[in-house]
């Protein structure tokens, strides 16, 4: 089945709209790029004002009085003349048009008013709108240049397989130029701009398809359609093509200026992350990071797994990485015996460990440090072997010798991820590169760049089909009024569970649900309009008789009312005192880009300052769960830390399942919940705790 953007990247026949003969002006620029590149289909351009042919191609008027079918339009005229070209593709039954006009969400509200106008007629005539406010497309193979960039006046792309999307066109340009300028080949770049229409989600699921197309950079700014990009990311995994994908507006600062530059909300950076590992991409820092991974993965084949060897001419430089190694997530396993044997009958005076240093002493041994890499390929399992080669590579002369063991090595084990280090002449480089060896300069950046690709082998191989869940009335009713008791209470009907309580409205009915519960009890302020019960006094914990009890219950009512006059106050909850076991925080909130994704950590009233917390998409299988409580540091508490019980870690991924199908069932009308703390004990767990926050549209 063709992809909906097929005619986007693959037109036949382009028609520039606005175009100038001038080559150096913006609405020259596409046309000149593209007839340069050599483009095969038909170009044209419609320029009102021209009275010859514009660059040589065939000139209009107007788009009505183009007398040929056309399938692309780039559109490059003055703002308020976009809307009356885009209806005249309409009218000519063009399929696809990039607006590269700015001038629309990105400055104004009457902006953001006239970009809805343009979707509009686009969609009304079946049309897919790229921008406005784009860079535009340049296609490699197909030679559409279809772009107002500068960049390409300096750098020409070669055919090659790494495909790159982005929303900023400046983004864009740089991450092209360091691709060029490190020699990889590229199939398709393009800037989204403002996203009425196509937005970078879209153009990742056509690279997805995309036979020409093997890794995919991607960055945004921002994202409206949180279930498309995750379906785009899912499917590029999928096809065994990994993406790397950045998103700026991290800071308060840089969220501000992102939606400012695309008229779009920047969303939550942490649910961002979680989202990007959920669906198999990798999310990288710096565009030089980004272009790390995309070079090795374009050039050789994944780490089968998470381990790693090095072997290196200086021992230093072996720590450094072995340093690296561990905060990359790459684990070095010791040498296995077979391999020691190997090499110490040729390096007698190597240490036999990983780190493999091997000394000067392999320097006059004939294809010695080959000799040794064969050796760690025959006899480990080892996902990636980092080989330190000091200038080697730089010195032609000296290394050509080496390319034909190099080949044989390649040969004999094809897929195995290797990576050498040190300076390269840029030949020696590229035959390297051709027969699937990666050789970087910097050997922390190559270990980073390694350990990405190791955990995107790993994300693909336990990709998951997406967990979604049809769209129900909920099982059980919110609540008409909504406070910890009412909240608990709903969260319980969902299987939570929880301890005996009684929300009681003077001390002799407090006094009596303490009696049959036994003391000691705990004490809480029930009021909808109080979140924080422990700031304003309305908190009394271990109380052990009738007389504290009383004395609680009067000076509770008192604190609170002084501190909060205006608050609506149920009653005071009467509960028995739980103690031991490990508290942790549950909850789930609403991301308006990505909908309900729940948290798990370790709870308390520290868990701000401790902030060892993880997100997953609601809803949670029991697997995600099990993520979920393994993967935060406070973890061990559950496993007998220092000598005490081992908590029942089933009992709070039960809790996690159960708050999920509630957190689905009302994603409609809640902002978010809360279950702080929900104290996992040995045999089972309770929730102590419970807050629950209603969507503004769902409270009025």
């Amino acid at each position: 089945m063709r992809h909906s953007l097929e005619v986007m990247f693959e037109p036949t026949a382009v028609v520039v709209i606005g175009g100038s003969s001038e080559p150096d002006k913006l609405g020259g620029r596409p046309i000149h790029y593209t007839r340069s590149a050599g483009f095969e289909g038909d170009l044209m351009v419609v320029n009102a004002r021209a009275k010859e042919p514009v660059q040589g191609l065939p000139t209009f008027k107007s788009v009505d009085d183009i007398d040929r079918p056309v399938d692309h339009a780039i559109i490059v005229v003055p703002a308020p003349h976009v809307a009356e070209a885009l209806e005249a593709c309409g009218r000519k039954g063009i399929k696809a048009v990039q607006v590269l006009t700015s001038g629309f969400a990105e400055v104004s509200e009457d902006g953001i008013a006239e970009q809805g106008r343009l979707l509009e007629i686009a969609r009304r005539h079946g049309m897919r709108m790229l921008g406005p406010n784009c860079l535009g497309i340049v296609g490699v193979h197909n030679r559409f240049h279809a772009t107002f960039a500068t960049v390409l006046a300096a750098f020409l792309p070669t055919p090659g397989g790494l495909g790159i999307v982005t929303q900023s066109g400046a983004f864009g340009a740089c991450a092209y130029t360091m691709a060029i300028q490190r020699g990889i080949g590229l199939s398709r770049i393009v800037a989204t701009g403002n996203e009425a229409d196509i937005d970078v989600a879209e153009c990742i699921d056509f690279m997805a398809q995309d036979p020409r197309t093997r890794v995919i950079c991607a960055a945004i700014e921002s994202c409206r359609d949180g279930d498309r990009l995750r379906r785009a990311l899912r499917a590029a995994a999928a096809a065994g093509k990994p993406v790397v994908i950045m998103k700026v507006g991290v800071s308060a600062i840089g969220a501000a200026a992102a939606a400012t530059h695309t008229g779009s909300l920047a969303g939550d950076d942490a649910v961002f992350d979680t989202v990007f590992a959920e669906c198999g991409a990798w999310r990288a820092r710096t565009i030089e990071e980004m272009m790390d991974i995309a070079s090795l993965l374009v050039i050789g084949p994944l780490p089968r797994n998470q381990s790693a060897g090095i072997v290196t001419l200086s021992g230093g430089l072996g720590v450094l990485m072995a340093d690296v190694c561990a905060h990359a997530g790459l684990e070095l396993p010791p040498l296995p015996a077979g391999a020691a044997e190997r090499v110490k009958a040729l390096l007698p005076f190597a240490a036999m460990a990983n780190p493999l240093d091997m000394t000067a002493q392999a320097e006059p041994i004939p294809n010695g440090w080959q000799r040794v890499v064969r050796t760690m390929l025959e006899h480990t399992d080892w996902g990636t072997v980092f080989v330190y080669i000091a200038a080697k590579a730089a010195a032609p002369a000296r290394f050509e010798s080496s390319l034909p063991v190099l080949a044989e090595i390649r040969r004999d084990h094809p897929d195995r991820c290797i990576v050498l280090i040190g300076p390269s002449d840029t030949g020696i480089r590229q035959s390297l590169e051709q027969m699937g060896f990666v050789i970087m300069d910097d050997p922390s950046r190559a270990v980073v760049a390694a350990g990405a690709a190791a955990k995107l082998a790993s994300r693909r191989a336990t990709l998951n089909a997406a967990h979604t869940a049809t769209a129900t009335a909920p099982r059980h009713a919110l609540p008409a009024v909504l406070d910890e008791a009412s909240a608990k209470g709903l969260l319980g009907r969902y299987g939570i569970p929880l301890l005996p309580e009684q929300v009681c409205v003077d001390a002799e009915t407090a006094v009596a649900a303490a009696t049959s519960m036994g003391y000691p009890v705990a004490m809480k302020i029930v009021s909808p309009d109080i979140l924080h019960k422990t700031e304003v006094g309305g908190v009394a914990l271990n109380v052990r008789d009738e007389n504290a009890l009383r004395d609680a219950f009067a000076r509770m009512l008192s604190r609170v009312r002084s501190a909060q006059p205006e608050a609506r106050i149920s009653g005071v909850l009467v509960t028995p005192m739980a103690t031991g076991g490990v508290e942790v925080i549950m909850g789930v909130q609403h991301d308006p880009v990505f909908g309900p994704m729940m948290m798990y950590g370790l709870g308390g009233v520290a868990v701000e300052l401790f902030k060892d917390v993880t997100f997953a998409s609601a809803p949670l299988t029991r697997g995600s769960a099990q993520v979920m409580v393994d993967s935060v540091r406070s973890s061990a508490l559950f496993d007998g830390w220092r000598g005490g019980p081992r908590m029942d870690k089933d009992a709070v991924v039960d809790a996690l399942c159960m708050l999920s199908e509630f957190a689905i069932d009302h994603a409609q009308a809640i902002a978010g919940a809360e279950i702080n703390p929900f104290l996992a004990l040995p045999n089972g767990g309770f929730c102590l705790d419970a807050l629950i926050h209603l969507k503004p549209s769902t409270v009025s």
